[in-house]
């Protein structure tokens, strides 16, 4: 699987996260959503993995998925920031798999 970030994305991550500290995740998000194939994905501070989750090496550095949701996500995909409509966008070369991806601090800290 491979995630690149756009400049914009980059900035306005970068201003999330100032100090923070904990790991990324692009999460594939079922809760209140129906069945486990009707998720949306979202990117998430934690402060602890979980058992499932694999590296993904970006140009952000490491963000990590749940190895048993990848079924749901594309092997290719972007993470842009749209300014107009103030959040994160999900692209694959297929199309737009979230155009309004939320960010999550799920931290204590």
């Amino acid at each position: 699987m491979e995630i690149t970030w756009t400049e914009a994305a980059l900035t306005k991550l970068q201003e999330k996260l100032g100090e923070k500290k904990g790991f990324l995740k692009l999460k594939y998000d079922t809760e209140d959503c129906g069945c486990v194939v009707n998720g949306i994905t979202a990117l998430w501070l934690v402060e602890e993995l979980e058992e499932d989750d694999q590296k993904i090496a970006t140009n952000a550095g490491d963000v990590y998925v749940e190895k048993s949701k990848m079924i749901f996500l594309d092997d290719i995909m972007k993470i842009d920031f749209v300014k107009e409509a103030n959040c994160f966008q999900l692209k694959s070369p297929g199309g737009i798999l979230n155009p309004r991806m939320s960010f999550y601090d799920k931290t204590h800290g």
